[in-house]
Formats: C-alpha cells, structure tokens, sequence
C-alpha cells in the first residue's frame, strides 16, 4: 500500500491537518465499518446467544494475538482493557504495595499513571525526568519504576529498557505516547501500558495491558473474564496467562474495530512518522521555540497555547496546548504529509 493509498483511507484527512494522534487517533473507514458491521448485527439479530458470545471471545483472541505481535509478547502476555490508566490501576493494585513501599517516577507523568500510584499507598518519589536521577533514586526500598517510555508533555524518549537493566528494579512502562507511534518491545519490561484510540486510530475506550509474568501478579480487580471456573463464595481460579487480568466488558464493534484498525497500518509507518516529525521541528524551530526531541510528539513554547490552538483550529489545524506548561503539542503520524506541516507553520508564524 502507498502512502497515498493508506492516506484516502482516513476521511478527515482531507479536510484537517490532524496532528492530535497524541490524545485520539483518526479513524480509518475500515475501522468503521468493522465497528458498524458489528453494531448493525447486534441491531438485527440482538445481544444474547451462544453464537454471539462466541463472536465476541474470538474478537478477543484476535486482538490479543494482533496486539502481542505488535510489542514483541506472547498472546498469554496479554490482558485487554478500555484505557492505559486501567493498565496502571491493575499493576499498582496487584503488586499490594504499603507505605513502607517506594515507586520512583518523575515530574513529567501523565495523571493516568500519577493517580494509579497516589492510590496505591506506597511512597512515591518524584524526580526529574532523566536516566541519572531516576537510578538515583532507587533505594532498597524500591519496589517498582513507573515510567513513560514518550513523554506526554515534550515527546522525549526515555531508556525503559537501558533503566530496568542497570536498575533491576521492576518497571510499569505507560505506552500511551509510543505503541503505534515508534517500534516498542515488551519482551524485557516487567508490564507494559496500551493505548487502543491513540496512535494505534482504534475506537475508543480500547486497550491493553503485556503482564511479561503473569504469576507474580495478583487478581486485585476481578472481572467476569478473569476466572476459568468459581464458587459461591466467589473464590475462583484465574484464567490462564494475563486473560486473567481482563477488567472489563469490551464491546464486539470496539474489539472488531481495533482489529481493522491494526490492520490498517502499513510496515513503513515509524520510518514515516520519523521523518515528518524531524520535518515538523525543522520548520517550527524557524519561528518559535521548540521544546522536544524524539518519538512523534512535537511541542513549542508561546505566550497564550490557548488562543493558539483556537486560532490554528479555525483554519482546519488541529492540535492541542497542554494546560499549566506553556506549551502547545503537534502529533505527526505516519499519516502526516508535507501540506499539514506546512499548514501548521502558515498558522503559527501569522
């Protein structure tokens, strides 16, 4: 598939220069027409039945495998959720951390992993966002690492892999801003965040969790899902691998359209998204101050982000500011071509 070819598939890309794959996707048609396919079956033919549910567990299993290979896991490392905040809550939960407890962070966390850890009742140390004082922190006390692998706020990549090895320290990655927007593998991280309706331009509420050892994780919130067989008194066996971790109820038109979705991508995507990204801080650091380096995210410093992104938006731009920084935030995906960018920079430099 060329790039043009894959480009028409995205509706709205006709009309906007969509840079805001950072907070939700552009919906492909094949997306749609998984999940309206699915709705309209359920229209005509109900929600009940044998053969229903059946559908509906072998979406599951499709998209388990389909978001397994994507990270470089194995099906069993899988436990499908409607958010990455749930992937959090479902770690932090499960590990049964206590006060005398400690998870290192840093001060650039999305409040989608800062909430999950303010609940979890350990010790949370904030540091700065870099490898040095991460490791720095680290103490015997030290249970977790709780990282983003893309920072929200600048697009900066930090070493995920390079901190658990010289740390060997357990790590929950929050993927929200790298799976679907540059090559990720789970295969050395202890439990890595999915987000369906970001990069990956799946419907939304949709999701994953990649658990690398299912067994040393506790059942903390039990779903219908997570059980193979149980007792009145609610004990029950956990399903096989991290199925057993699944929290929610995912609706067959979501987890059909998330399968479309990943289909939609073609193998060129990160080289792609890469380059536009490269292109995308060229151009902007001409006129204003750019504040990120790596993966796809592109952020720049103004007086008034607000009125900014009011103004680009008008014009058929779409970004967003991130509220308290300063900042305003351009996403640039494999979709992005030279006519949004220069669209972007038309807006900014007026």
């Amino acid at each position: 598939m060329t790039y043009d070819e894959a480009r028409t598939l995205f509706p709205v890309l006709g009309r906007k220069a969509y840079l805001n794959a950072g907070t939700f996707g552009p919906l492909a048609r094949p997306t749609l027409e998984a999940v309206q396919s699915e709705q309209r079956s359920e229209l005509e033919h109900g929600r009940f039945g044998k053969a229903y549910f059946e559908r509906m567990l072998a979406f599951r299993i499709e998209l388990r495998a389909a978001l397994a290979g994507l990270v470089g896991a194995d099906p069993a490392q899988v436990a499908l959720t409607a958010s990455t905040t749930d992937g959090c809550n479902i770690v932090l939960a499960g590990l049964g951390l206590t006060a005398e407890d400690e998870v290192v962070t840093t001060d650039e966390e999305h409040f989608g992993l800062l909430g999950p850890l303010y609940a979890s009742g350990a010790r949370i140390v904030v540091v700065p966002a870099n490898a040095d004082a991460i490791l720095a922190a680290v103490t015997a006390r030290t249970r977790l690492l709780a990282l983003s692998q893309v920072l929200w706020t600048t697009g900066r990549a930090l070493p995920v892999l390079e901190l658990r090895e010289r740390s060997k320290i357990p790590i929950l990655v929050d993927g929200a801003q790298s799976v679907g927007a540059i090559p990720v593998d789970a295969r050395r991280l202890d439990f890595l965040t999915i987000s369906g309706q970001k990069w990956l331009c799946g419907p939304d509420s949709t999701g994953a969790l990649v658990v690398t050892d299912p067994e040393r994780l506790r059942v903390s919130r039990p779903s219908y899902f997570s059980q193979a067989s149980y007792e009145p008194t609610g004990r029950f066996e956990p399903q096989e691998g991290a199925a057993r971790f699944d929290p929610n109820w995912l609706a067959p038109s979501a987890l059909a359209g998330l399968v479309a979705a990943l289909e939609v991508a073609p193998d060129w995507r990160f080289e792609r998204a890469a380059e536009q990204t490269l292109r995308c801080r060229e151009l902007l650091a001409r006129h204003v101050e750019v504040v990120s380096g790596g993966a796809t995210l592109v952020s720049f410093r103004l007086d008034d982000p607000p009125a900014l992104v009011a103004r680009l938006a008008e014009s058929g731009v779409v970004v967003r500011d991130l509220p308290g920084t300063g900042l305003v935030r351009a996403s640039c995906g494999w979709w992005t071509s030279d006519d949004d960018l220069e669209r972007l920079v038309a807006g900014v430099s007026a």
